[in-house]
């Protein structure tokens, strides 16, 4: 998640192990799944339905995986109904709760969009984390630079930035440091697993 060279700094948090790879890692990286009415298998982006949760590392090729093998049956040691959306039902609830996190982060005072605001944001210090939209125009994003140690955000579409901050569309927003920024970009880093690039021609700031 960083594009100004920043370290993760996982220290402390707590593991779990991913049902696709094997591996174990902290909670941030990785969506838990508990198992519905009927055995159906059901998303639990935010981590606290009740129930026995297995959990898998937040990327399309993991849940692919996941889905593909029937791990989600092994997991839970019964048979279980996976939704055929299932994939894209998770990335869109991902999606829905970083937007949803920048919008709380707006309403406090430590979000600001457009690109004026966020180059003054940059240049005083006050930005610890910038997101720019993913299909925005790339000449428009590169005047732009992350902060010193901070992090950037690219996984959001201008639509949806826009939908964070009450507009049609955003490119450029920033957070201040504190508050709900590591929030943030803790989901938007599953999200960025879920999400392939999809490059273009880019949009201008609307």
């Amino acid at each position: 998640m960083t594009r100004g060279g920043a370290t993760k700094d996982r220290t402390g948090e707590s593991e779990r192990k991913c049902l696709a790879t094997g591996e174990s890692q902290p909670k941030q990286g990785l969506i838990r799944f508990v198992m519905g009415p009927e055995g159906r298998v059901v998303p639990d982006v935010m981590g606290k339905l009740p129930g026995r949760g297995v959990y898998v590392t937040s990327s399309r090729e993991a849940l692919g995986t996941a889905v593909k093998k029937k791990l989600f049956a092994r997991g839970f040691k019964a048979q279980v109904q996976v939704p055929e959306e299932l994939v894209q039902d998770v990335e869109r609830q991902v999606a829905r709760r970083v937007i949803e996190l920048i919008s709380l982060a707006r309403k406090s005072g430590d979000a600001v969009s457009g690109f004026e605001r966020v180059k003054d944001w940059l240049a005083k210090e006050e930005a610890r984390v910038l997101i720019q939209a993913s299909d925005g125009s790339g000449r428009g994003k590169s005047k732009l630079s992350t902060p010193y140690k901070g992090k950037f955000i690219g996984c959001l579409t201008a639509d949806e930035l826009g939908m964070a901050f009450g507009r049609q569309t955003a490119i450029h927003a920033a957070l201040a440091s504190g508050g709900l920024s590591k929030r943030v970009v803790d989901e938007a880093q599953r999200l960025q697993g879920l999400r392939e690039m999809v490059g273009g021609n880019g949009r201008t700031e609307g």
